[in-house]
């Protein structure tokens, strides 16, 4: 593990990492004890005064040295990440380890930590005399950071914690995924070779509760930012609210994709259809839960399962395939399970449904679910999984009451011919985000979840925000 500068062997040993395309071992990762974790938390204390007083060029100038690091080690880092989370090449390299390194290149990027108030002219009353008041508000770091990932990006969801963190003065705990950390350790290598202090950055992992919840809990901590399951970042804002900690909260999503009757049903497809393909499925922002109007249901049903099934599902090593394995067995019977939800709730499955015939690995048809309702679990729950649902509706009205009829609300998707409604549509619906007639993304934009997607918001200048305190200086004028 990478602790206070040094590389350290883990007190419970080594846990295998395993391939989900081939279900044999990548490698071992270690196994961190509860006093191993708060030892880094320590680290990350120690270091945080002096790497908080250096000058944020200096900062800036060690992330784009890491950037440039990731970069030049694309291919045997995206090969990792491939053997660890079952991603396409073109998935590893791109959505992984190249937007992992454009992360820590956008934070290099120095930006105004303060900016002036008006001044105010005050009356004279209980609190003194009559004068001029002039004002700084100035951003601080807000301490030591714990970075919890997710698994199903081991190299852009880390970097946009650790690297806006950094930016900021910040020091980090990072607690990768344990499915998939080894990726993670090499972005700690990278650090380091870019010249971050000892302490600044500290990595830890391990398969049991107890390494989470001593990154969590260790009063060293100031900062929780958390990828995961809306359950367990229910318990980490409980165990934060304790001690009033800052949170940052990525969670769950059940992306409704609102398709009115005036829509581009090609332009639809393809963008419902990245379920199947990005991840395969595997994403919180995916618009798994599509709400058609009447007039294109029958159309955009039948488009979509023809889409399903011509995507090829198998080795994601081999340049034609588009669907690779998802992370584990666990997950796969998981996701499975729902199919067999959907089917006894009513729904029909008129796309996949079936584990594809493959020798090795943890796979998932695209499947399509049909005649869906609102209330069934497979429209309620997030699956994390290739795995759509199609609901009808008849007026816009009904189509926006639905969208809004969910526990989440992370992003939501609109599509229709008329922009101007597409977007008075877009305004009503209770979501961080919304896509008009695109499952693109602005990565300027904020990025968080209403209701139990999250709370606060990162990406851009925003992720700068989230990992910093707002200080109000104020002097006589």
């Amino acid at each position: 593990m990478f602790v206070g500068g040094s590389w350290v062997g883990p007190d419970g040993g080594h846990y295998p990492v395993i391939d989900p395309a081939t279900e044999e071992t990548v490698g071992g990762a270690p196994e961190a004890s509860r006093d191993q974790v708060l030892a880094a938390c320590a680290a990350a204390r120690a270091a945080f005064g002096p790497w908080s007083r250096t000058a944020p060029e200096e900062r800036a100038a060690v992330l784009a040295r890491a950037a440039d690091i990731i970069h030049g080690h694309l291919g045997p880092y995206a090969e990792l990440a491939q053997a660890e989370t079952g991603a396409t090449t073109g998935t590893a390299r791109g959505m992984q380890v190249g937007v992992g390194a454009a992360r820590f290149r956008r934070y290099a990027r120095v930006e105004p930590a303060e900016w002036a108030i008006a001044p105010q002219i005050n009356d004279a009353g209980p609190m003194g005399r009559a004068g001029v008041m002039g004002a700084l508000a100035v951003r601080q770091p807000v301490g030591v950071v714990t970075c919890i990932t997710s698994y199903n990006n081991p190299w852009a969801n880390p970097a946009g914690k650790i690297a806006p963190a950094l930016a900021m003065g910040n020091t980090v705990v990072v607690k990768p995924a344990p499915q998939d950390p080894l990726s993670v350790y090499r972005m700690a290598e990278a650090l380091e070779a870019a010249g971050v202090p000892p302490g600044v950055v500290n990595v830890v992992s391990g398969r049991s509760v107890e390494v989470g919840e001593a990154a969590v809990s260790s009063p060293d901590v100031d900062m929780v930012s958390f990828t995961g399951s809306t359950a367990v970042g229910r318990r980490i804002a409980e165990a934060c609210g304790r001690d009033m900690k800052r949170q940052l909260m990525e969670l769950g999503g059940k992306g409704a994709a609102v398709v009115l009757d005036d829509a581009d049903i090609g332009s639809a497809v393809a963008g419902i259809g990245t379920t199947f393909s990005f991840y395969s499925g595997q994403i919180c922002t995916a618009p798994t839960r599509v709400l058609a109007q009447r007039g294109v249901y029958d159309r955009l049903v039948e488009q979509l399962a023809v889409y399903a099934g011509r995507l090829k599902v198998g080795d994601p090593r081999e340049a034609s395939t588009i669907v690779g394995p998802v992370i584990s067995a666990e997950h796969r019977d998981r996701v499975e399970s729902y199919v067999e939800t959907g089917r006894k709730e009513g729904a029909v499955v008129v796309a996949g449904g079936e584990r594809p015939p493959c020798e090795r690995g943890f796979y998932v048809a695209p499947t399509l679910l049909a005649d869906c309702t609102n209330d069934m679990r497979v429209a309620r729950e997030e699956i994390f999984g290739p795995v759509v649902c199609v609901i009808p509706f008849d007026e816009e009205e009904e189509g926006i009451a639905l969208a809004n009829d969910t526990e989440y609300g992370l992003i939501d998707y609109v599509w229709s011919g008329d922009v101007a409604r597409a977007f008075r549509v877009a305004r009503r619906l209770r979501a961080g985000g919304v896509g008009v007639n695109t499952v693109g993304r602005n990565m300027e934009a904020p990025f968080g979840g209403f209701k139990q997607s999250g709370v606060g918001r990162d990406v851009g200048s925003y992720a700068l925000h989230a990992y910093s305190e707002v200080q109000a200086i104020v002097w006589p004028g």
